[in-house]
């Protein structure tokens, strides 16, 4: 139930395990999943839900992955449920390890608010690949993205124009507009807001080797006048056959929510305008990049562009001059002290050397940065955890 590197809180797992309107499915897609004496593998286990549930539903044995540290609350929910002997519990992503035996039945939810989040899809097509048998069971099987045009006013204004085009207490705030804009969130949209019929954006077929990198053009064209304020995103998630649940507007709230990605501008639209919407997503690193270009042409004249906007989650961050530089292919890095430090401490486990002889040399060699070997000890764990 987690995938991120950056796990939930064990309120979002709570929030997670309670939200009836997607646990229900994922429940009953398990349940008719598994057979008696079957092998399960739960990707982002979290504390162990999905990997007790598949025990009490006849798995004969269950793999626990979980990179969070989470997984030693679920090692004790385990225990507590009398199924401890059956789960093994991994600490690790999936895509890192390997199992003794291929598995009958492949169970994760590792979206975000849509489904391109971090290493979802390289998790699935990996775990499909290596661990299932044939004729195995995934869940999810699908998610169908869909997008739509949106009308919201008093959310626009609140997020992306007061403070910043108010002039709050006299102050001109105008230049963190061009930041804000290109900032994509969590949004509840409701279907009075949307402004046209819903269209895919794509389709994530599981059962598929899926590239990561997504990107599609929709059109429509305007059949009743209103103001576009921005797009709207959400999934349509097949678990197993006839068993899913969606997150769309028209469908109870969910915990993911929508997602809202704002317009440059405000468009007032009129019948016969048509909107192009081309929404590119691509895996960069650890997470996505979210570009949306859009244009409006009007419907009298359709050499007329009403709004020509580019926008990407790449705008959305300040960057300094120094800091572009030191992106360019060209620019010549030198290492810092930080950099130096997590060397020492590289090499050090390269020559398998333990936690308190990595104290004792960073306090001899970088003492006016750690006083204490307490204090050398506390930042030598967060790096060796990472890369250990």
């Amino acid at each position: 139930m987690s995938t991120s590197i950056q796990g939930y809180s064990i309120f979002g797992y709570g929030d997670m395990i309670t939200d009836r309107y997607r646990i229900d499915p994922y429940i009953q897609a398990l349940k008719a999943a598994i057979k008696p004496g079957a092998v399960v593998l739960d990707i982002g286990t979290g504390t162990g839900f999905f990997a007790v549930l598949a025990c009490q539903f006849g798995a004969r044995k269950v793999y626990a992955i979980e990179p969070d540290d989470a997984i030693s609350i679920a090692k004790q929910v385990a225990i507590d449920n009398h199924c401890a002997d059956k789960i093994e519990f991994i600490q690790a992503l999936s895509t890192q390890i390997d199992l003794p035996e291929q598995v009958d039945v492949i169970i994760s939810d590792l979206r975000g608010v849509i489904p391109l989040h971090q290493y979802h899809l390289a998790a699935i097509t990996d775990a499909r690949q290596r661990f299932l048998k044939p004729g195995g069971v995934q869940i999810p099987l699908q998610d169908t993205i869909w997008a739509a045009l949106v009308c919201d006013p008093e959310y626009y204004h609140k997020k992306y124009l007061s403070p910043w085009a108010d002039a709050p207490h006299g102050c001109i705030l105008t230049a963190n507009r061009q930041f804000v804009t290109n900032i994509w969130h969590r949004h509840r949209i409701e279907p009075a807001q949307l402004l046209v019929e819903p269209q895919v954006w794509t389709t994530l077929d599981y059962t598929t080797d899926l590239e990561p990198n997504v990107k599609a053009t929709r059109t429509w064209t305007i059949d009743r006048s209103g103001t576009v304020h921005g797009i709207g995103m959400w999934f349509d998630a097949l678990l197993a056959e006839g068993i899913g649940f969606s997150n769309a507007p028209d469908r109870p709230e969910c915990i993911y929510g929508n997602a809202w990605m704002p317009l440059t501008e405000p468009v007032d639209l009129a019948p016969g305008d048509r909107v192009s919407v081309t929404l590119q997503a691509n895996l960069i690193g650890e997470d996505y990049l979210w570009s949306w270009q859009t244009q409006v042409t009007a419907g009298a004249d359709p050499q007329h562009v009403k709004a020509d906007f580019k926008q990407s989650t790449f705008f959305g961050e300040p960057r300094s001059p120094q800091s572009l530089q030191q992106q360019s292919d060209s620019y010549v890095p030198t290492i810092n002290e930080s950099g130096k430090v997590a060397l020492t401490i590289l090499n050090s486990m390269t020559a398998g050397k333990s936690l308190g002889d990595i104290s004792q040399a960073l306090t001899q060699q970088f003492p006016h940065r750690f006083a204490t070997v307490a204090k050398a000890l506390s930042y030598a764990v967060g790096l060796t955890q990472k890369y250990s």
